[in-house]
């Protein structure tokens, strides 16, 4: 059995004492709406009495704050009626839950209007400030709660909910009121030695004031650490099944033919530097694809670009620059793709294919230098090099001992399976180094 807590309680030997009249307003025919609507017209009153205070009263005379405050606590009675009314009564509607909890916005913020009204008129203002923070707190307490149970979360927890509010404010100000009556509203303590009082009548009032202002914050906040902890676990719990119900689905699907394809691709590609000279062919024109590739345009920083069977959407490897022109040293080649077959619109690579297959790894070796890796085959390097020629950047692999201005790579592939593509040949085309021609080295696998 859950243990009730010393609030809870309390709250029931509330409601046994006024169930009384609750049933006497039902017999009278007051409706829950009707009850709201005259603790909210209460708590303009109590506006009133703060703000005919601030003018008609002077700093000593505390009597306005001890009206304020008892009038304060017969309107949270009203508060507490209309849901009891609404339960009893057997009147209880998703409307009247509503008009309670906009009402008692309302209500609180008027309240708290002419509090600060009084308190900024007889010079508090950091007590004026801390009352406007405390207004803050209340209201970020209920809208927590309100918002979180939108989203299907309780939460309820805090040491300053209304309740806690409306009658830490009644009764302080009730005290102040009282005790401003018998030694005086001017009635200040001092230390020896400090120039200015520790205590004064006042204080009885808005010492709890900043109290609650920190007291609501901190209860708004523990109520959106709470809310988060439940949602976190709750799409923990979501992802878990989505991921177990599509794992190998996204497995079978895409994850292993982009890095089977990927891995075949680089490491065809780089293993050409070490491949027998008799399986390597320069301007082999045969077996040429079915399809008909484009030729990326418009890419001003572009470097070199790669293209496969069975599709013509391409691979960009683009210089990475800066708003004033500079290599950006960290990441100085951008990888992405040109889906031609979706319109030529620009995606970027997906994880997988970053991390395993095209993705490129750099290193700055200075003087406009830079070492590149294809993160599927790290064994050959590739260098990105300001050319004296025409002073833009290029990127240059050794194949067969030439060094070659990369300008494409292509994956011929011809059947096989999903799983296993049968690849052809790769095929490196570019410009020789050495004397500046167009060369195309073809390796076949």
């Amino acid at each position: 059995m859950q243990a009730i807590s010393f609030r809870d309680r309390l709250q029931q030997t509330i409601y046994k004492v006024i169930n009384p009249f609750v049933k006497g307003l039902i017999r009278i025919g007051l409706t829950p709406n009707a009850v709201t609507t005259i603790g909210l017209i209460l708590n303009i009153g109590v506006a009133v009495i703060f703000v005919f205070g601030a003018e008609e009263s002077n700093r000593g005379d505390l009597s306005f704050v001890g009206w304020g405050g008892a009038l304060v606590l017969f309107a949270g009675l009203f508060d507490m009626l209309d849901g009891q009314v609404a339960r009893l009564g057997n009147m209880s509607s998703k409307f009247g839950a509503l008009y309670d909890s906009v009402l008692d916005r309302y209500s609180e913020l008027i309240m708290f209007l002419g509090i600060c009204y009084y308190l900024v008129s007889h010079h508090y203002f950091l007590s004026s400030l801390f009352a406007f923070i405390a207004l803050i707190g209340s209201m970020m307490v209920s809208y927590t709660r309100a918002r979180a149970e939108g989203l299907g979360i309780q939460s309820k927890g805090g040491l300053m909910q209304r309740p806690e509010r409306v009658v830490t404010i009644g009764i302080c100000a009730l005290a102040c009121g009282i005790t401003g009556h018998y030694i005086g509203g001017d009635y200040k303590i001092y230390v020896p030695g400090i120039s200015f009082h520790i205590f004064e009548t006042m204080s009885i009032f808005t010492i709890p004031i900043t109290i609650m202002a920190i007291m609501t914050n901190i209860t708004a906040i523990n109520r959106l650490r709470d809310a988060k902890k439940v949602m976190d676990a709750a799409e923990l719990l979501e992802r878990e099944a989505l991921e177990k119900k599509t794992e190998n689905k996204s497995l079978r699907e895409h994850a292993a033919p982009v890095v089977v394809v990927g891995l075949i691709f680089m490491a065809a590609v780089f293993n050409f530097g070490n491949v027998n000279p008799a399986l390597a062919q320069t301007q082999d024109q045969s077996n040429p694809s079915p399809l008909k590739f484009p030729v990326p345009k418009g890419v001003s920083n572009q470097l070199f670009y790669l293209q496969r069977d069975p599709n013509t959407n391409t691979i960009i490897c683009e210089l990475n620059t800066s708003a004033n022109g500079q290599v950006v040293k960290d990441e100085p080649v951008l990888v992405y793709w040109l889906r031609y077959q979706e319109n030529g619109e620009k995606k970027d690579l997906g994880y997988i294919q970053r991390k395993f297959a095209y993705g490129i790894e750099s290193k700055s070796l200075g003087k406009d230098q830079y070492e590149l890796r294809f993160v599927s085959h790290k064994k050959l390097p590739m260098y990105l090099v300001k050319s004296d020629n025409d002073q833009k950047y290029h990127v240059y692999v050794t194949v067969n001992n030439k060094k070659i201005q990369i300008e494409r790579i292509f994956l011929r592939i011809e059947g096989g399976s999903f799983w296993l593509p049968n690849v052809k040949y790769v095929e490196i085309k570019g410009m020789n180094a050495a004397n500046n021609t167009a060369i195309t080295e073809r390796i076949k696998i």
